[in-house]
């Protein structure tokens, strides 16, 4: 046949067309010649391109369309054949029911649809001219060809047999979840098709998911809603909690995988949020009711799989935060009152491992004595690596709880840390002080950072620090901290009991990062003092080695300490310097004023230390070694020159108060290197007792500590700490107040209270009524002043 002939004849041309095109829809597994492929193309074209007027399919000037192309005609007879074709297959589904029906549909739907896109091949010359200038002029009930075949499908077939398919269809599905093996193939399919015969109205060449959605998502979800409430309403109600939770995780799971293996991903959106509140958040009641008992039980794998059903839905995890954050609180308690009560039956271990020791030494110090230094009460008496252990013990179990089975949840988080500032801070050891966990917490940071520390391997330090920084996040005094640290790393320094000064820095700077540079600006400041104290030293060295002969130098060391950085105390008790101190005292006094004029030296002599070297006992023909502080020294020495004193002779000879001379001489007494003479008063400290010295003195040690701490002067100290603290509270409370009133000028009491706590509450938590008393005191310094006829209004006072 010839592409340029004469106008062929319409019925003889689609004759041979339907001949082909039914050849191929209903045998194309026999497969189509090229021969007979390109026959029925040239059919088209040449019926297409005749010079005949077209049967358009819409009206208006023809003349207007240019080449006058025919198409309307084929285009109506395929539509026609296609109906036909179609209604053969849906009278053939008939016969088919459940698997055998789904097995029929998606053979149908293969052989059509694979049939359907060679004759769009064939048609391609129609596609590209006639159904174009169609589509293009706004016709909307002309497509392409292989649209055409499924909008076909559509009308005249699946809306037919739509109801029956997805009855199938849920009966499969529902035999699987059932237990029963099933071929997902063929769901697959039924679900490709449904998805295919989505069609835009406004763009025939775009899909939608309309009819997936509305003929087989809505069904399908409605049915495993049903499905699943039956079964979980039964399963509850027969079995366990823990066992329902994993029944309900393993069907979510399947759900899960259902939508990857044989669902349109979309329904994800849908199925999954309707099988989540089916299953647990229909049931979230007696859910959370098991989170107790399984922290009680540290079921750690039943845990993570309610965390994991419960974050599904909607405030399914707020109860469970408030559970467990009151649960940790009463293990944080109830830990804590182990360590009180071991405390209140045991012997007081206060942890104070250090020596009261200080400025001037006459000789280097190694003093290692280790004595227990309690607060007095047993219930003060607690050990600060005991305490802060059992602090980080139940952090670090219900920290990994959270990491793990509750995957860091902030929820969590928040609530551990509530919780954890709760038993901080207010727990039974704190019942003796309010500030007792931050001075417990300083006293095991002091413990730690000590030469011939026990509380860890110096390899465990950088760890034990970071710990510690754990527990100070929690500290709401972090100022009452910051007080007994600097006092006891001052007493490292001054002493040279410092495990590093790497550690040392390494913690003052955590504690930087944590609070701020003026938080530990003094303590910085502490180093640089040493620093320029050694220095100060060597120079002196020096100039006595260049001035005297090296026979009447002492092994002298000084340390000139900066008032404002170092918190000491100035001595209690006045002190009459031994002859054999007195030389270089004046010595070094006299190099000081001459390097700084004008400056004075307040001499610490209650934290000085020195070594004593006998040479009067028998039972050692090396001779013991004393270590010793400045006040002992004192006494000691007198008996170079007699073996016996009275008690009013000693207090006339060292200068000493009569509370600090019974301190010492009942240290000295009680280690036996005097002792109390028969015949008078033996009551330590009486009028008229003498003091002999014991040249019967034994010990299994050449070096003889005797620098120990008193423990009446160990807790005064503390409570004087304490006292500082106060204090200082009410300046800082006191300049927050001005600074907010110069700040904002006029503001109400409420608001001012509020604006004074949230300024403070880095550094402590200020009671209201401590608030109050400094608003009072700057109401009568004339800082701030009523507003009139407004008793509740401050103004300030320029």
């Amino acid at each position: 046949m010839s592409l340029y002939g004469e106008p062929p004849d319409f019925e003889k041309t689609w004759g041979k067309l339907e001949a082909g095109v039914d050849q191929i829809m209903n045998n194309i597994k026999d497969g189509l010649s090229n021969q007979k492929y390109m026959e029925l193309y040239t059919l088209i074209y040449n019926y297409c391109t005749s010079s005949r007027s077209s049967h358009g399919m819409s009206t208006g000037d023809q003349g207007t369309r240019g080449a006058n192309l025919m198409g309307a005609d084929i285009y109506l007879k395929l539509k026609e054949y296609l109906r036909r074709h179609l209604g053969g297959i849906l009278a053939s589904s008939e016969t088919f029911m459940d698997d055998s029906l789904l097995q029929y549909y998606t053979r149908e739907w293969d052989r059509y649809t694979l049939a359907s896109r060679i004759v769009h091949h064939i048609f391609g010359y129609l596609n590209r001219h006639w159904v174009k200038r169609e589509i293009d002029e706004g016709h909307k009930n002309v497509y392409d060809i292989y649209t055409l075949t499924l909008v076909s499908w559509k009308d005249f077939l699946f809306m037919a047999v739509q109801t029956k398919v997805m009855n199938a269809v849920l009966k499969t599905i529902e035999r699987q979840r059932n237990g029963d093996t099933i071929e997902t193939s063929l769901i697959k399919k039924v679900v490709e098709s449904f998805v295919s015969l989505g069609l835009d109205e406004i763009d025939s060449t775009k899909s939608t998911l309309e009819v997936y959605k509305d003929y087989f998502e809505k069904p399908f979800v409605s049915a495993t809603e049903a499905y699943y409430k039956n079964e979980s309403d039964n399963f509850i109600s027969e079995n366990s909690i823990t066992e329902y939770m994993k029944k309900a995780e393993t069907r979510l799971a399947e759900e899960e995988a259902r939508v990857q293996i044989y669902l349109n991903p979309s329904t994800f959106k849908t199925l999954i949020p309707t099988t989540e509140t089916v299953l647990i958040k229909n049931h979230v009641g007696p859910i959370q009711d098991e989170f107790q008992n399984l922290l009680d039980n540290d079921k750690l794998e039943d845990l993570t799989r309610m965390y994991s059903l419960l974050s599904r839905v909607s405030d399914g995890l707020e109860k469970l935060r408030t559970i467990f954050e009151n649960h940790v609180r009463r293990q944080g308690l109830g830990a804590v009152e182990k360590v009180a009560e071991s405390a209140a039956s045991g012997p007081g271990a206060g942890g104070e491992e250090g020596e009261e020791e200080g400025d001037e030494k006459p000789k280097k110090p190694t003093s290692k004595g280790k004595p227990s230094a309690g607060d007095g009460d047993k219930a003060e008496a607690v050990d600060p690596k005991v305490y802060v252990d059992a602090l980080l013990q139940v952090h670090k179990k219900y920290w990994d709880l959270v990491q793990t089975s509750f995957r860091g949840e902030s929820g969590f988080v928040a609530s551990l840390d509530k919780a954890c500032r709760e038993f901080v801070n207010r727990n039974r050891v704190c019942k003796v002080g309010s500030s007792k966990s931050p001075e417990l917490l300083a006293r095991f940071c002091d413990a730690l950072l000590r030469k011939s520390s026990k509380v860890a391997e110096e390899n465990e330090v950088e760890d034990m620090l970071n710990n510690v920084m754990t527990v100070f996040k929690y500290v709401e005094d972090k100022d009452v901290f910051q007080k007994f640290y600097s006092k006891m790393l001052a007493k490292r320094l001054v002493n040279g009991t410092s495990l590093s000064d790497d550690y040392e820095e390494l913690m003052i700077g955590k504690l930087k990062d944590a609070n701020g540079f003026e938080y530990t600006s003094k303590l910085q400041r502490m180093f640089t003092d040493i620093s320029i104290s050694a220095e100060l030293n060597n120079s002196f060295k020096e100039q006595l080695e260049r001035n005297h002969d090296k026979e009447e130098l002492l092994d002298f060391g000084i340390m000139v300490l900066g008032t404002a950085s170092w918190p000491l105390q100035p001595p209690t008790s006045g002190f009459n310097i031994p002859d054999d101190l007195v030389k270089t005292y004046e010595r070094f006094q006299r190099f000081y004023q001459n390097k700084h004029n004008g400056r004075k030296l307040n001499w610490l002599f209650q934290l000085s230390k020195g070594e004593l070297k006998t040479t009067y006992l028998k039972a050692s023909k090396t001779g013991y070694t004393f270590q010793v502080n400045n006040y002992q020294m004192g006494i000691l020495l007198q008996y170079n020159n007699l073996t016996s004193y009275t008690w009013e002779d000693l207090m006339q000879f060292t200068g000493l108060t009569k509370e600090v001379l019974i301190g010492q001489l009942g240290i000295l007494v009680k280690a036996k290197i005097l002792t109390i003479a028969d015949g008078g008063p033996s009551t330590l400290g009486s009028a008229g007792s003498k003091y002999d010295l014991n040249f019967d003195f034994k010990s299994k040690k050449i070096r003889v500590n005797l620098n120990l701490p008193i423990k009446s002067e160990v807790k005064a100290e503390s409570e004087e700490t304490h006292k500082t603290v106060e204090e200082d509270r009410k300046l800082l409370i006191q300049a927050a107040i001005v600074r907010i009133m110069k700040t904002r000028k006029v503001l109400k009491h409420v608001t001012l209270m509020q604006e004074v706590i949230a300024q403070l509450q880095t550094r402590f938590k200020p009671k209201v009524q401590d608030i109050k008393k400094c608003i009072d005191i700057l109401l009568e310094k004339e800082y701030i002043e009523r507003t009139q006829d407004q008793k509740d209004m401050y103004s300030y006072v320029a």
